[in-house]
């Protein structure tokens, strides 16, 4: 009798074994010697940088200090840390033996030209909305690019997270496969920027909170998440800035990085502003007419009550203090932060920053800590880092201070706990 259950037992999961095999189990696309670059139109392989600096692809394929599309960034996840391929057209250890419909079937269902299911840290969830023309595009940029002999990381998943059949499963859960299908209520301009956006842009990979697989939350579509030590902020009605993201302000943002009413671009949203400046002007429109929709910006008028409420703000804290937050904040922001009669968009008013206004302390303590680089925002701008000079109590008084005369949010607590573990995270990539 126990034989016999016992060889059920082992009967039912090579029977599960050979099903999931069976399910999961995609064919391996011939390899092809490279294409030579001149056989792409320079117009197709303009096309394609262009919508390779809309997808940031350099950023997350480029280690650093890398060639560039090398790979080995490192994506850390909830699960471990998984490092992005080499994307360059090397043969040996890139993509140079790729077929375009080997490429086209990675941007569009997530499985290598080998077989193999692609982790979903690659946006393919997104990239599967991408028309015809545009992987085209994107096949004959990277396919022209100079090739680099760079060898695969090897990413730090636990089993059996890291046995790529299982991601056939994640797939059948959470993934659509399928081109972006444009909304008939809704404008050209609007349906441009939604498929901007939500395709070769990726926005809500960052700005959009997952769930215990790992898998975006449809229904908290731009809700805003954590992502690299940041805090990405929301994206729609529940956005905390006090002026709104008008349609003028998400297009300067988003094409310099620098924005009158809501700061500077820092940490990942550095590369975003700076691949999206490559796009052409309407296209960023586009994008900014999306997301000023979902954020309800036409119908608030509670702008210019903001930015009066934010320039008395300013006045606090430049005469003689004793309060040693305030003391502090004087020190090292007011001389650089003070706006005075007007905003000056290279000051970041902190009044309506975003920043000091999440729920979370984490973009306002890390920028105190580390700076804003030269490459982030306006070019030849820079915010020094005070991680060096301030201990974490400091660091936690301003934070506090600024908390509590910008804005009318609750008080954030155990600040300095905070700021240690941050500190600890160091300035990340």
């Amino acid at each position: 009798m126990l034989k016999r259950i016992f060889l059920g037992i082992v009967g039912a999961v090579i029977v599960g074994i050979v099903g999931l095999y069976a399910f999961a189990w995609r064919s391996a696309i011939a390899e092809i010697a490279r294409p030579a670059p001149g056989s792409f139109t320079p117009a197709l392989v303009a096309q394609g940088e262009v919508l390779s600096n809309a997808g940031y692809c350099a950023s997350c394929h480029t280690a650093k200090g890398g060639e560039a599309f090398a790979g080995g960034y490192p994506l850390v996840t909830q699960f471990g840390t998984i490092y992005s391929t080499n994307i360059t057209p090397d043969p040996a250890t890139g993509i140079g033996t790729w077929s375009q419909a080997a490429f086209t079937r990675a941007m569009r269902e997530g499985v290598a030209r080998d077989g193999s299911h692609l982790f979903p840290a690659f946006p393919y969830g997104h990239f599967t909305k991408l028309s015809d023309g545009d992987v085209a595009a994107l096949y004959a940029y990277f396919m022209t690019r100079t090739p680099v002999v760079a060898k695969e990381k090897s990413n730090s998943l636990p089993f059996p997270l890291n046995v790529r059949m299982l991601q056939a499963g994640w797939k059948m859960l959470f993934f659509t496969p399928g081109r972006f299908q444009p909304v008939p209520k809704q404008s050209a301009e609007w349906n441009r920027g939604a498929y901007l956006a939500e395709g070769i842009s990726h926005c809500g990979a960052c700005h959009t909170p997952r769930n215990g697989l790992g898998a975006e939350r449809e229904d908290r579509a731009y809700a805003g998440a954590p992502i690299d030590h940041w805090i990405a902020p929301p994206l729609d009605k529940t956005n905390p800035s006090p002026v709104p993201w008008t349609n003028d302000e998400l297009v300067a943002y988003l094409a310099t990085g620098v924005s009158r009413y809501h700061g500077t671009a820092a940490g990942p949203m550095g590369a975003v502003s700076r691949g999206l400046a490559h796009l052409p002007a309407p296209d960023v429109a586009a994008i900014a007419t999306y997301f000023a929709s979902l954020s309800g910006a036409a119908t608030r008028t509670d702008g210019p009550a903001a930015i009066r409420k934010a320039l008395l703000a300013d006045k606090r804290g430049t005469g003689l203090q004793y309060d040693p937050a305030v003391r502090l904040y004087t020190a090292a922001c007011a001389s650089c932060h003070y706006n005075g009669q007007q905003l000056n968009p290279l000051r970041p008013d902190l009044a309506l920053n975003s920043a000091t206004h999440l729920d979370d302390p984490t973009n306002l303590i890390r920028v105190i800590l580390y700076g804003v680089s030269a490459a982030d925002g306006a070019p030849g701008v820079v915010m020094p880092g005070f991680a060096s000079g301030f201990s974490n109590a400091d660091v936690a008084r301003i934070a506090a201070y600024l908390r509590a005369t910008r804005t009318d949010k609750p008080a954030w607590t155990d600040l300095e706990n905070k700021t240690a573990s941050i500190r600890a995270e160091g300035p990340g990539q």
